[in-house]
């Protein structure tokens, strides 16, 4: 097993297109903070190089991308036991990527359901990246040396097909790369959308009061919770058939670390017009301090830029440790000093 320092390797990647959820904080990055204190060396990847399989407006991807590892710091993930960076800054990921594509078979790639899905939502622009691209998410996480990776149920897939290459790489050359598994961390609910409880709370939802965004103001939280679509009765009770209420009680548990029974006692004989009011005010608590931080940030490009190079560079050691050993097996000629 490789050992950064003594701890093991997390890797996350995060789109810098869209906003970021409630459902996001919840369920990622507050579980995240915890991780930098225990035994992970995490490494948290804003990965634009994925972002341009769809066209993108370039000023406001800089933009995006930048407003991203703000918020990331915001929320508060340290920068400095924290390796944040942007991934078109690390050259590496794109070099293991194109290696990794010779190990690769197009038949895995054809199975691909996530190619399939955005395939069909862009059909003007099927290009060779979207079809690749996990080939590129492989190179993430191979690069560190990465020991576990946080994945929702849409990327399974794809962390399955990277264990599969590395372990066909490995096969061929020896001990290279250390397998990935899933990172099975607390078991963060799983957020739901405010207007379809069914679906998940996206931050690509066609319906803006569905999500609710971490930059969102106090008023828009407020509202959004108000309309918040539940049922016709007026018991607030945890059940699988009152997916709404469900949803809004695993909100307010997360967001007054309460548990749910807590909750459900809480608003014993209240009714839904009350609950909903208390469940938006406990996330405006809990965004408004990260709202304020990344106002304070945006202030201080400095330090940004500062974090930006420090972790662009700390990343890029890392990465060439891995890469050259990679160059080395597959017969490259070694580079003269």
């Amino acid at each position: 097993m490789n050992m950064l320092d003594g701890k093991k390797v997390l890797f996350s990647g995060m789109q810098a297109t869209g906003n970021l959820t409630l459902g996001n904080y919840l369920g990622a990055l507050k579980n995240w903070i915890s991780l930098e204190n225990e035994e992970y060396q995490c490494f948290f990847s804003v990965v634009d190089l994925h972002s341009i399989t769809i066209r993108q407006e370039p000023a406001e991807l800089r933009k995006r991308a930048r407003a991203l590892l703000s918020l990331y710091i915001a929320a508060g993930l340290d920068p400095v036991k924290n390796c944040i960076y942007y991934q078109s800054h690390v050259s590496g990921h794109a070099e293991l990527s194109w290696i990794l594509s010779c190990f690769t078979y197009m038949g895995e790639l054809n199975r691909m359901t996530q190619f399939k899905d955005k395939a069909s939502k862009h059909a003007d622009n099927i290009n060779a990246g979207l079809f690749t691209y996990p080939v590129l998410m492989a190179a993430d996480i191979l690069l560190f040396q990465t020991d576990v990776v946080p994945v929702g149920v849409d990327q399974k897939q794809h962390l399955e097909i990277t264990r599969d290459i590395a372990e066909r790489f490995n096969g061929i050359y020896g001990d290279v790369f250390t397998i990935p598994e899933p990172y099975i961390g607390k078991v963060g609910a799983k957020i739901m959308s405010l207007q379809e409880p069914a679906k998940k709370m996206s931050k690509s939802d066609e319906n803006p009061n569905g999500s609710i965004y971490l930059m969102d103001d106090p008023d828009s939280i407020i509202r959004k919770f108000k309309r918040a679509v539940t049922d016709s009765d007026n018991e607030i009770i945890y059940s699988d058939n009152k997916p709404g209420i469900k949803n809004l009680i695993d909100i307010y548990s997360l967001a007054t670390n309460k548990t749910v029974d807590e909750v459900v006692k809480e608003f014993d004989g209240k009714g839904y017009g009350d609950f909903k009011l208390a469940v938006g005010e406990a996330v405006v608590s809990i965004l408004k301090p990260i709202q304020d931080k990344v106002a304070e940030l945006s202030k201080d490009k400095a330090y940004i830029d500062g974090i930006i190079k420090e972790n662009g560079e700390k990343a890029n050691y890392y990465a060439t440790k891995t890469l050259r050993k990679v160059q080395k097996k597959v017969g490259f000629p070694e580079r003269i000093r």
